[in-house]
Order: C-alpha cells, then sequence, then structure tokens
C-alpha cells in the first residue's frame, strides 16, 4: 500500500511540472476589430486587457487580390515582421499602442514576442453592384492575415500555434468617377478614339470596319470583340489635369504621371466584350456613330471590374 501511495505522490509530482510547453493558452483576435496607427507600420487587436500587435511595412498590404492558395508571405522574426501578444494590468484603448509616450496606466504585466513564423496575407476586392445595369465598383480591398507555425517566447519557455488567425485587415483605393462627356475624338494618324475629363481618360483602338458613314438598319449595330491589339479598350487615371496635346501622339507623353491603367478583359462571342456602333445621319454628309460597350469589363493585375450591361461609350461625329 505505501508503494503504491509513493507511486501516486511521484506521478502527481511530474504532472505539476510546467516547462513552459503543457499549457496552450488560447489567443482569439479573430473577432475584433482591426486597427491601425498612423504614425508608425503596427496594426493591432485589442481584447479588453489584451493585444495582439503586427509590425510589418504598410507596402505589404497591396490593393491587388492574391491568386488562389497563393497569399503573400512575411518570415516572423524579433527584429522585422514583429508579432506580440500583450497582457495588461487594466481595460487598454489605442494610445497604449501607437502613442510615442504612453498613458502610465494600464502598465504591461507580460509580452510574448514572436521568435519564428509566417505572416500569410490573402487579399480579396471589396465591391460593389449597381443592381439597375449590374455595372460593379471596386471600393476596397480585405486583407485576411494568418499567423502560421508561429512560435512566443513566453515566461520558462515558448508556445506554438500550428495556425493563429489575425483576420481582416481593410484598405482604401482610388475611386474611379467615370465622369466623362461622352464626345469622342478620333486621331487622324491612327484608330484610336478617346474620351477624357480632368483626371481621367478612356480609350478604343477600334476596328475601322465598325466606323462607316453609313447609316446602319433599325435594331441591326455593327459589333465587334474587345481584344488585346483591335479593339483594344483602355481606362487610364492620372496624377494630374489631362488635356488634348496628351493624345494621338507618336510617343505617349511623361506628364501628366500615369496612376493607374485598366485594360479591357477579351470579348467572348454573344456573351460578354461586345462593341456596338449605331450610325444615324446628323446633316448632309455628316454622321453620328454612337458606341455602346455591352457586359465589358476592366482589368488591372488580379483586379477587376465590369462597365454593366450596356455603357455609353460616346458619340462620334465624321462627315464624308
Amino acid at each position: 500500500m505505501k508503494k503504491i501511495a509513493g507511486f501516486l505522490i511521484l506521478l502527481f509530482t511530474f504532472n505539476s511540472c510546467d516547462d513552459g510547453n503543457l499549457t496552450q493558452e488560447n489567443i482569439d483576435f479573430e473577432a475584433f476589430t482591426t486597427q491601425s496607427c498612423t504614425n508608425n507600420d503596427i496594426i493591432y487587436k485589442i481584447n479588453d486587457k489584451e493585444a495582439l500587435l503586427i509590425e510589418i511595412p504598410s507596402t505589404n498590404f497591396v490593393n491587388d487580390p492574391t491568386s488562389d492558395n497563393s497569399p503573400r508571405t512575411l518570415t516572423i522574426s524579433p527584429t522585422s515582421n514583429r508579432v506580440v501578444y500583450r497582457f495588461y494590468n487594466g481595460t487598454i484603448g489605442s494610445d497604449n499602442i501607437c502613442e510615442t509616450i504612453q498613458p502610465a496606466t494600464p502598465i504591461v504585466v507580460d509580452q510574448w514576442s514572436a521568435t519564428s513564423g509566417t505572416i500569410e496575407i490573402t487579399t480579396t476586392a471589396i465591391k460593389s453592384t449597381n443592381t439597375t445595369d449590374n455595372s460593379t465598383k471596386i471600393t476596397g480591398y480585405n486583407h485576411f492575415i494568418n499567423l502560421k507555425d508561429v512560435t512566443f517566447s513566453i515566461k520558462n519557455g515558448q508556445q506554438t500555434f500550428r495556425t493563429l488567425p489575425f483576420g481582416d485587415y481593410t484598405t482604401t483605393t482610388t475611386s474611379l468617377p467615370f465622369n466623362f462627356e461622352k464626345i469622342l475624338t478620333k486621331c487622324s494618324n491612327s484608330n484610336v478614339i478617346y474620351d477624357f475629363k480632368s483626371f481621367e481618360a478612356i480609350l478604343l483602338d477600334i476596328d475601322p470596319t465598325l466606323i462607316v458613314n453609313e447609316a446602319t438598319p433599325a435594331n441591326t449595330p455593327r459589333t465587334g470583340l474587345i481584344g488585346t491589339t483591335t479593339n483594344k479598350l483602355t481606362y487610364r487615371y492620372f496624377s494630374g489635369l489631362l488635356s488634348s496635346a496628351y493624345f494621338c501622339n507618336a510617343t505617349t507623353p511623361t506628364t501628366p504621371a500615369l496612376s493607374e491603367e485598366w485594360n479591357g478583359v477579351a470579348g467572348v462571342t454573344n456573351t460578354s466584350g461586345i462593341i456596338e456602333v449605331t450610325t444615324t445621319t446628323n446633316g448632309p454628309n455628316s454622321f453620328k456613330h454612337t458606341i455602346t460597350l455591352r457586359k465589358v469589363s476592366l482589368k488591372k493585375g488580379n483586379s477587376s471590374f465590369t462597365l454593366g450591361d450596356n455603357y455609353i461609350l460616346g458619340e462620334l461625329f465624321t462627315t464624308n
């Protein structure tokens, strides 16, 4: 009986030892809102008296969707791409994270610093849809952040998580106005037609067979498909104001500087990317060509949006 009692005491002693790896802390910040500091590259989440912080350059949040199963990755270390889990002795706010001179209270009572692991960022576009014409707009980008195989240095040891979801972080994007006058101009030295206003321009290198000085029959427009050379559609957004002098040059001017360029997605017969040209007479030897884009999408990198079921590119006037 004494032997059994001694064995039980020894077993209890072994099971009571803590080498820093036996107790698994449950870290769950995914449901909390991600916040960011304006004076540094820290993003963070707060849960009452706890905070989970990530310090990485903001340039890693690229406004372009990642490919399937191919997140952007960064290697965690104690000096770069830092991940820190903090415990405070009271409820905390943003000033406890971002301020250079932080409040005296609450104070940090414990801190886990990640020594290794990987930060995975999966990016998707946030879109709004106009239900009237089925056009879409990109209003921002969502970056889902996951910590993989992350190891924290803690008191008396370390704590490792195979996967630790940080959650979503949203970035904004430039709102493309598409505020054109819808009056088109054709370059005399090419087949490019264009429209511009303020900081934006839209160009179509159109198949010349679509612009004929002859009225089209009722409900029978000339049609073509968006392509990569013929019928190439391009939208450009600039950092400065445009003028007509920008267009129709043999060499594209360097000013104003180009901020964004979106290209039309190649069309599919009877399905998408369709160009329709309706021609009517506009007086003696004068013609008006109304160009409509049906189910046309524009793409930049992995980002895309649609112009809707029927987008009026504009009117081109020609004479014999």
